[in-house]
């Protein structure tokens, strides 16, 4: 059985699904999607480094890098191609689709019923500044695509606003605006796997930024029910076989789902629990083919 995993060699996340996949006796091999080339008419249809991608029985996304919006079409279109052909994509196209655009997360989110904050998005300079105001003057400013909490600014006043509205405006950049919602520098990001949370956490951050790549600490938290479905459900809405979802606190004692992230990392997660999160979602990918009962994505299984 050969598995390919699309990610960076050399990686952390890469390492440890090779560690665990081969210790289920299935055959890993790392590729860049970087480095796909999809045939019409002859020849392997999808492949990679002189790898035919259509002849494994998986493969794993890890890492899709920036690129132009061509490059990042292509990539897509490579991993429906291949989903097409009944080979499993975890995650799928969709749900990498759905959950590496923030907006489109959220107002899934929001039409599915679950609690996540006030969103607007727009192309315009003076829309923008409108959203500002519409959403309470005090957002959270982030990049449409976006990860690690990189490039995301908290802006309060109408002149900082200007500014960096104008420098955005500068690079063709949607603006996508969240209302800020106090959270004491914490949150919780839950590891959704199939129809189950592995382990959860409290991150904290010295300031308002509660990512792991910030610098924000972590700790192993025993997630509550409620919670728990609410993760779950979200997990369910962008269709993820294995997914990140972040919880930030909210008013009375609620939760809003910020984020539902399709290619999580578990560097962070794995310092607070004894699970092997890798050998999890390797039991996850080889229960799917095999037709396990935890076999589909977290959108189409029941709790």
């Amino acid at each position: 059985m050969k598995v390919a995993i699309l990610g960076a060699r050399g990686g952390w996340h890469e390492a440890r699904l090779v560690e665990a996949l081969r210790g289920r006796g299935v055959e890993p091999l790392v590729l860049p999607i970087t480095r796909l080339t999809a045939r019409v008419g002859a020849g392997a249809l999808v492949s990679g480094q002189g790898h035919a991608l259509d002849e494994c029985d998986a493969v794993v996304v890890r890492a899709i890098p920036g690129g132009s919006l061509e490059q990042v079409i292509f990539r897509i279109d490579a991993l429906h191609r291949l989903a097409g052909l009944g080979i499993p994509v975890v995650n799928s196209p969709r749900c990498i689709e759905r959950s590496v655009d923030k907006y489109y997360t959220s107002f899934l989110l929001q039409e599915a019923g679950l609690p996540t904050p006030r969103t607007i998005a727009c192309e315009r300079f003076e829309d923008a500044m409108s959203a500002l105001e519409e959403l309470g003057g005090d957002v959270v400013v982030k990049p449409l695509f976006g990860a690690e909490g990189r490039g995301m600014v908290r802006i309060a006043d109408p002149d900082i606003a200007y500014r960096t509205f104008r420098a955005l405006e500068l690079t063709r950049s949607v603006f996508y605006l969240q209302a800020y919602v106090p959270h004491g520098g914490q949150d919780v990001r839950a590891f959704v796997v199939g129809d189950r949370i592995l382990a959860s956490m409290v991150r904290r951050g010295e300031n308002w930024k509660t990512n792991v790549a910030q610098g924000a600490t972590v700790e192993a938290l025993d997630l509550p029910p409620d919670l728990a479905k609410l993760a779950l459900e979200a997990a369910r809405v962008v269709e993820a076989d294995y997914a990140g979802v972040d919880l930030l606190p909210g008013d009375e004692g609620g939760y809003f789902v910020l984020e539902v992230n399709g290619i999580p990392g578990w560097q962070g997660l794995q310092r607070t629990t004894t699970l092997d999160v890798a050998g999890a979602i390797a039991d996850h990918l080889l229960a799917r083919l095999r037709g396990g009962a935890s076999g589909g994505p977290a959108g189409i299984v029941q709790p």
